[in-house]
């Protein structure tokens, strides 16, 4: 059963072809929200707008490669003559690139990994910003990792991402804490059953930790009851609505 908790509300969510940012879409659709979900495989996206449609949610598809900057402008503009506003949008989507020492790190790799990881989080905030603002409470999530503040070895590309990534939406925050209704949050989602997670640690247990839908529910009732720019939450490994 959907609930009224967002209804007429629209988020955006990016990474949404599966794991985590499958389950937030999920979530905030059976709230009532129109979710708009974006990742580069139409067919994850096609299966999932088929899950929420079903269950009674509304959701549209918008297949693209965040690294196209382009394209970014092109969905904005698309959202804004449907829509008008954006309440929530949720900066997930990232890769992992490959775990090695700092000296070995692959420049091409290293590229892509920051053209992806910062660089689209920075045209997805400047290109959704307008309609942020003419939300009534436009709200900011971007997903990060524990070892953006507590780096260790071998994690040097992904963690430096990460890193980067909480100070531009920290200084995002900062900035329309006095002049807009938008606010800001990072979310550390901690262990979680996804396949970044298994080739990060290839030896464990996927049962060990948490399944998806426990931080899509959290990010729901965070979206519900709000937040201040710019709120920091990380979630632990097992979760009791996992």
């Amino acid at each position: 059963m959907v609930s009224e908790d967002l209804a007429g509300q629209v988020a955006l969510v990016t990474g949404a072809s599966r794991g985590i940012g499958a389950a937030i879409a999920e979530a905030l659709a059976a709230r009532g929200a129109h979710v708009v979900i974006t990742a580069r495989t139409p067919g994850g996206l096609e299966e999932l707008e088929d899950r929420i449609h079903e269950a009674g949610g509304s959701a549209t598809i918008a297949p693209l490669d965040l690294t196209d900057g382009d394209s970014i402008a092109r969905l904005a503009t698309a959202m804004a003559e449907r829509w008008q506003h954006l309440d929530m949008l949720v900066l997930n989507a990232a890769m992992l690139g490959t775990l090695t020492p700092v000296g070995a790190i692959d420049g091409n790799e290293f590229n892509k990994l920051l053209t992806l990881n910062l660089v689209a989080q920075q045209a997805l905030i400047a290109n959704f910003d307008p309609l942020l603002r003419r939300a009534p409470g436009g709200r900011l999530l971007a997903l990060s990792s524990s070892v953006a503040r507590d780096p260790r070895a071998y994690w040097g590309a992904y963690a430096a991402s990460k890193a980067a990534l909480e100070v531009l939406v920290t200084s995002y925050g900062a900035e329309m804490r006095n002049i807009s209704n938008v606010r800001t949050a990072i979310l550390d989602p901690g262990g979680t059953r996804t396949q970044m997670r298994a080739r990060a640690y290839p030896g464990e247990d996927p049962q060990s930790i948490k399944d998806p839908a426990a931080v899509g529910e959290y990010v729901a009732k965070l979206m519900i009851a709000g937040f201040d720019s710019t709120a920091f939450h990380a979630l632990p490994k097992v979760m009791v609505d996992a």
